[in-house]
């Protein structure tokens, strides 16, 4: 039998730098309180956000996507055309096809690498750094740069009382390299699929057309002008179900991470949970039982819920601000729609 060459191993990857860029706007609660029916006193007190940011309309989820990209690069200190591979974790790119990772590799200058979109909603992040982790492990990238990014704006509706008040827009990114020694732990991840309706996105006007009319839209030319006028998709959620899942679940794949990294609880310095909700992250917190001098990520409050680029802003504000240091170790976990769920501990860049 003939033999394949394959390529070296390196003994560990790591996050080198991590960068992140933010929505133009800041939307406080009583800018979004009327269509609902709620008040600020209502939305900090379930939530925990007091504003979120939201990306001027010409700000595309690309553009969002290169501002993390090069400032993380700027600070690794590489350049693009060193990338191996591009990997976007997002569920607001509106096209199936081409992916916002070619996109952004062109933008960047980091053209041939490859490049590829993650759909794992508030996974996504921890989903693209396990991929990372194991492309510089195996010898197939030397340096690969991992995007979440969100523009949450795109999927609102303003009279939804069960998830749209919440979101945000934004991206962070992170490059990964190799290490001496391992500086990204094992991932623990999976999904439940049985729940994907507790988190979901709304069929189109044209869907509800098909269905109604019985046959292809725009099959009638009279049809035309309604179809120019076809809404946007937007998301929804089972609250009670979503809280009750990750405070069930959630707990156990942390001590599992933790585990997977031959580290206890008391070795954690930094937790930084999706920013779904100030209530989970606290849930979790007495749950956990981590060491009272624990540095939290706590983003949402001014950022709101940008999903798969929930965790790498959070943790680019701590690393910014000082509250997180170089060398600390850190317990990331991701969770989201379909339930999709994964964690790694890292040291920090």
């Amino acid at each position: 039998m003939t033999a394949l060459r394959l390529a070296p191993p390196v003994a560990g990857s790591r996050i080198v730098a991590i960068g992140g860029s933010r929505g133009e706007n800041l939307v406080p609660n009583d800018d979004i309180v009327g269509p609902i029916n709620s008040s600020d006193e209502w939305i900090v007190q379930r939530t925990g956000i007091r504003t979120r940011v939201r990306a001027d309309e010409g700000t595309s989820v690309l553009d969002l996507a290169a501002a993390a990209a090069e400032d993380a690069l700027g600070k690794a200190g590489i350049e693009p055309a060193d990338l191996d591979a591009v990997v976007v974790a997002t569920v607001t790119h509106f096209e199936q096809t081409p992916a916002l990772a070619t996109l952004l590799t062109e933008r960047l200058g980091a053209t041939p690498a490859a490049a590829y979109d993650i759909s794992a909603a508030c996974a996504g992040y921890c989903y693209g750094i396990a991929q990372a982790d194991a492309l510089v492990r195996s010898g197939t990238a030397r340096h690969v740069l991992v995007v979440g990014v969100e523009r949450m704006s795109d999927f609102i509706d303003p009279t939804d009382r069960t998830i749209s008040f919440l979101l945000g827009d934004g991206a962070g990114a992170a490059v990964v390299g190799p290490s001496d020694e391992p500086r990204i732990g094992p991932t623990v991840w999976g999904s439940d699929g049985s729940l994907a309706s507790a988190i979901y996105q709304t069929r189109s006007w044209l869907d509800y057309r098909r269905e109604e009319l019985g046959e292809p839209v725009p099959a009638r030319p009279e049809l035309a002008e309604e179809v120019s006028q076809m809404v946007t998709p937007t998301l929804r959620q089972q609250g009670p179900t979503v809280f009750k899942w990750v405070i069930t679940n959630i707990p156990k794949l942390a001590l599992r991470t933790i585990e997977a990294a031959g580290l206890t609880p008391a070795d954690i310095d930094v937790f930084v949970p999706h920013q779904a909700n100030m209530r989970i992250t606290d849930q979790l917190l007495k749950t956990l039982k981590l060491r009272d001098d624990v540095v939290v990520g706590r983003d949402i409050a001014d950022t709101g819920n940008t999903s798969a680029a929930s965790i790498p802003l959070a943790t680019e504000r701590l690393l910014r601000e000082g509250d997180a240091r170089s060398g600390d170790v850190a317990l990331q976990i991701g969770f989201g729609a379909g339930m999709a769920f994964a964690g790694q501990v890292v040291i920090l860049p």
